[in-house]
């Protein structure tokens, strides 16, 4: 995993747990490495997942099994799309707005280029 600047790497660690949620690739119930695994696996401090997998409880994403290890909430993704949508409602969509009133475009326009987006990105998912 490729770490971003200025965000804290704990935080990139539990995005990416959450990310894996919201596509499918972590479905509830499902096991997820132990902290010593996935410290090794990203090559990091396990400090540092351990301080993910504690934000990660404590959202409610995912719960530790005493002994047995970490595991998918049942209701990690509802939980976690309801995070992430208020993220960008309040973090992306004042940011859009700003360039789209900057560039002149419209939501219309916008509408289409998301269209555009769809269609590419499903074309690149069936190939």
């Amino acid at each position: 995993m490729d770490f971003r600047g200025a965000e804290p790497i704990y935080q990139q660690i539990g995005d990416s747990i959450s990310y894996s949620i919201l596509r499918g690739s972590r479905k509830k119930g499902e096991r997820i490495p132990s902290v010593r695994e996935m410290a090794v696996s990203m090559e990091v401090n396990p400090n540092t997942v351990q301080r993910a997998y504690a934000s990660l409880q404590d959202e409610g994403i995912i719960q530790n099994k005493r002994g047995i290890g970490y595991f998918v909430q049942d209701s990690a993704y509802e939980r976690v799309k309801e995070m992430k949508t208020q993220e960008f409602i309040s973090d992306e969509l004042p940011r859009l707005f700003k360039m789209m009133e900057l560039l002149g475009l419209t939501v219309d326009d916008l509408g289409k280029y998301f269209e555009d987006y769809r269609k590419n990105n499903n074309k690149d998912k069936s190939q």
